[in-house]
C-alpha cells in the first residue's frame, strides 16, 4: 500500500518517537504557562508566556512577524497560541525529517560495510 504526501507529512510530524518528546515537551511549558498565569499576581501573570514561544523559537518569530504585519498592534490573542501550535508542528515536522534522514543514512552505512 503507498504512503500518500499526506500521510508522510503525519508520520514525520507526530508518529514517531523525537517528534512526540518534542511536541509533549511543548504541550508541558503552554500548561505550566497557562497555571502559571492563572495563579500569579497581575505583574507576573504576564511573565509566565515567555515560555512557549522560546521552545518553538527558530520558527515561531517568522509565523509571528506575519500577525504582526496582518494586524499591526491589535493582534488578537488566539493567534499567539495558534502560532506557537503551528511553530511546534512545524518544528515536530523537521526534527522528524532530520531522524528519518539520519535513519536511512545508518542504513546505508551498515549495508556498505
Amino acid at each position: 500500500m503507498e504512503s500518500g504526501p499526506v500521510r508522510t507529512l503525519v508520520r514525520l510530524m507526530l508518529t514517531n518517537r523525537l517528534s512526540m518528546a518534542y511536541l509533549g515537551l511543548v504541550a508541558v511549558v503552554i500548561a505550566k504557562a497557562a497555571v502559571d498565569s492563572a495563579h500569579a499576581d497581575e505583574h507576573g501573570s504576564e511573565y509566565a508566556w515567555l515560555w512557549p514561544p522560546l521552545v518553538t523559537f527558530p520558527v515561531y518569530p517568522l509565523l509571528s512577524a506575519l500577525g504582526r504585519t496582518a494586524w499591526r498592534p491589535d493582534t488578537p490573542n488566539w493567534f499567539f497560541i495558534g502560532t506557537v501550535v503551528a511553530s511546534a508542528l512545524l518544528q515536530s515536522l523537521a526534527l522528524g525529517a532530520l531522524r528519518q534522514a539520519v535513519l536511512a543514512r545508518h542504513r546505508r552505512s551498515l549495508r556498505s560495510c
